[in-house]
């Protein structure tokens, strides 16, 4: 092995191990939360996979039986990634076994039936073309638990270090299929990718536990078995619809505890129902209202002032109120009256 090799398969397989690394700490913090048993077992099966790639690259005489293992192990990438972001960001109860255990059975039946060793040219032209299509589909699956935080990069509200989280895991995985899919000298690549990838999560645990948040992947433990019934988000809607007829949000103090009182419910329901079921903040609802306050006056009144007209919004301060609108409507309060006004 020449030295620019032995220094591709350093750096390879310490990606692997890496992930290894990761999947026994996010297991060992699945004890605060049980989600992570999920980042865990992804983590898992990802080095399992560039582990086998890296080997076999460096060593063509690996044991048949470990390829086997490395491919089959391609069949779990996918649902751990969907059963991850799902469970941690929908309230909606998910069955882990229905996902893992038939697609579990299937590619062990298939192990047995049709070895590696013996059909190696069926595993490469059809059992690995539809493990990575069944990887794809969970893929697409996901893409629904990270739509929210694509829907705010699109308006530029700010991310929470948890959507940057997400967003990360979700990418990695995906451009790891890609690389397998598409790329050629795939196991260069993909050690390259995984080393990344695991040293780019490293350095976010690391950076998000010194801003003295060192659960943040854990932040929707705090409603943990405390899910609203049918009856309780109807009744908080009905509540959150007439806090907003009666333009409460127009006071620059008004605050989730005050929010809270208006509804007679507790701060830690409301705050429930606005992060779970809205998908924001209670800050960013209640900048959402302003908004569209301002953007009605803008429509119809022609004689007050921007800055007056971000006051009367529910802003404490002009700067605020600009900066509020610019964002959230990509115009000024100026451009966007001139635009209506044509």
């Amino acid at each position: 092995m020449t030295e620019s090799n032995q220094l591709l398969f350093f750096f390879s397989a310490l990606g692997a191990f890496n992930g290894l690394l990761l999947s026994l700490y996010f297991a060992i913090n699945a004890k605060k939360n049980n989600t992570n048993y999920f980042l865990s077992l992804l983590l898992l099966v990802l080095s399992i996979r560039i582990v086998k790639s890296v080997f076999f690259y460096f060593n063509p005489n690996l044991s048949n039986i470990f390829i086997q293992i490395g491919l089959s192990a391609c069949v779990l990438i996918g649902p751990f990634l969907f059963l991850y972001l799902k469970t941690n960001t929908s309230t909606e109860k998910t069955y882990w076994i229905k996902h893992v255990i038939p697609s579990f059975a299937i590619v062990a039946v298939i192990g047995i039936l049709y070895p590696y060793v013996e059909y190696r040219k069926i595993w490469s032209t059809w059992i690995v073309k539809a493990i990575y299509y069944q990887w794809f589909i969970y893929i697409l699956l996901s893409f629904k638990s990270i739509l929210p935080i694509i829907q705010k990069i699109r308006v530029k509200e700010s991310l929470k270090k948890i959507d940057v989280w997400f967003l990360s895991i979700y990418i990695g995985v995906t451009i790891i299929w890609l690389a397998y899919n598409f790329a050629a000298y795939t196991s260069y690549i993909i050690g390259a990718l995984s080393f990344t990838f695991l040293f780019y999560l490293i350095v976010l645990i690391l950076i998000f536990r010194n801003n003295n948040e060192p659960a943040f992947f854990n932040e929707r433990e705090k409603y943990k078995n405390k899910e609203i019934d049918k009856a309780t988000l109807s009744l908080i809607d009905q509540k959150l619809s007439l806090m907003v007829e009666k333009e409460l949000f127009l006071n620059p103090n008004f605050n989730l505890e005050e929010a809270a009182k208006e509804l007679n419910i507790t701060k830690h329901l409301l705050s429930q129902y606005v992060n779970e079921v809205l998908g924001k903040s209670f800050s960013n609802l209640i900048k959402e209202y302003r908004i569209e306050k301002a953007k009605k006056l803008l429509e119809t009144e022609k004689n007050l002032t921007l800055e007056s007209l971000g006051y009367d919004s529910g802003f404490n301060s002009k700067s605020t109120f600009f900066t509020a609108f610019k964002k959230t409507t990509g115009l000024t309060p100026a451009e966007y009256q001139k635009s209506y006004s044509k």
